[in-house]
């Protein structure tokens, strides 16, 4: 909405919110998208709400790949017009604040959210659509249980039965937390990561897998068919055309957060065929999978915060030398046991392993159970010593990833 057409404390609010995110970027502390946003809430408890009013509005949450798929969602219904997107990744009402704010009048806004603030925001926005990608364990010692999440998703949806889903049909949990919302679009982008959803979190049963199948054994649900399919190096839409999808993005992964984006931008009415060549155009997001010249060597950075997302970061990581970098501060969750979720085996190929960060000495422990040889290293500039010219791969959790990352853009 324009500011002109806000009640007189939203106009208020959304140009303070503005000045305060400005002050932050020049001060050097950081982007603004979360200070701005979370003083023009203090002014106006319901500014986030009157900043949505008049756009039409997209949410994308989901333990993993929020914020690539926000940002090809984005490229995608961008077909139509300008879009508002909180593209640094700042996913809870402050950040969505900021960023509507900020856009000014667009017709259009895809927001990523924090699966625990979807409620809230889904309230707030009044969406046209929401994507609902995949959920996991995620620092658990202070986030709901996997099972808690869908039940949160599942009575949320129930709420708002006029929004269009778009759900991931090959996670059980997803399934079950849409199943019941009136419209519904399945995408398959497949799920890698099996093990939050060995058991039906409608009866308790046991779920079966085949090929690319699931069912519970003890109650009707079961994965739906879906609409888009990842197929190849392309998607699959639901008229049966398919449409090759060339990315920047590395990663099988990183395709069907394109079928997703697709599958979004459909509910808005953009063709496949004129959203695919705008994907093409997104290269690195919030810093992941940035590439970095150092010292004669190219540096590429994979986030991974989760068992999940680190077995997608594998899958992504080329065969170099490898860089794991853990912290355990406060956005990354306290608790490093989740370490022990994680398969390190496809790290134990020859490649040379290098270790770094708070909490490196848990990251040994727990390398050495998967017998992969390492070398401990104190610090990001001594890893890119230890390896000779050529390329290195760098995956770490949140904060680890923040300090390499202000470290490359401190020398570059």
């Amino acid at each position: 909405m324009p500011d002109a057409k806000l009640p007189l404390r939203a106009k208020v609010a959304s140009q303070v919110s503005r000045t305060a995110a400005a002050l932050s970027r020049a001060a050097g502390r950081g982007d603004g998208s979360v200070i701005g946003g979370w003083i023009g809430l203090k002014i106006d408890p319901d500014l986030l709400k009157h900043l949505a009013t008049g756009r039409q509005v997209a949410l994308v949450s989901g333990t993993n790949g929020k914020t690539t798929t926000t940002r090809l969602t984005a490229a995608a219904v961008g077909v139509l017009g300008d879009v508002a997107t909180n593209s640094f990744g700042a996913n809870m009402p402050s950040g969505h604040t900021s960023a509507l704010a900020k856009a000014g009048a667009t017709p259009y806004a895809v927001l990523e959210v924090d699966e625990h603030y979807l409620p809230q925001v889904l309230a707030a926005t009044d969406p046209r659509a929401v994507a609902l990608l995949n959920l996991s364990r995620d620092q658990l010692d202070r986030a709901k249980e996997v099972a808690m999440m869908a039940q949160l998703w599942r009575t949320t949806l129930a709420n708002h039965p006029k929004v269009a889903v778009v759900a991931n049909a090959d996670d059980p949990m997803v399934v079950w937390a849409a199943v019941a919302s009136p419209s519904v679009t399945w995408f398959s982008a497949g799920q890698r990561w099996h093990d939050d959803s060995w058991v039906c979190p409608e009866c308790g049963s046991h779920i079966e897998r085949a090929e690319n199948q699931w069912w519970c054994t003890g109650c009707p649900l079961r994965r739906p068919e879906p609409q888009w399919v990842v197929e190849d190096d392309g998607v699959l839409d639901p008229l049966g055309h398919w449409h090759k999808v060339t990315l920047q993005l590395p990663g099988s992964v990183n395709i069907g957060n394109a079928a997703t984006a697709l599958a979004v931008a459909a509910q808005f009415g953009v063709r496949p065929i004129d959203a695919v060549p705008r994907l093409a155009r997104v290269t690195s997001i919030a810093g992941r999978y940035a590439q970095v010249q150092r010292d004669g060597r190219i540096v590429r950075l994979l986030l991974a915060k989760n068992p999940a997302s680190w077995l997608e970061a594998f899958d992504m990581a080329e065969r170099a030398p490898t860089l794991l970098s853990i912290n355990a501060r406060d956005p990354d969750g306290r608790d490093t046991s989740w370490l022990y979720d994680v398969d390190f085996s496809p790290l134990a190929d020859g490649r040379p392993v290098l270790i770094t960060g708070d909490r490196a000495y848990d990251l040994a422990v727990r390398l050495e159970v998967n017998r992969v040889p390492f070398r401990h290293v104190t610090s990001f500039e001594d890893a890119v010593a230890a390896i000779p010219p050529g390329r290195l791969e760098v995956i770490a959790n949140y904060s680890a990833f923040q300090d390499i990352r202000a470290e490359l853009n401190r020398v570059n």
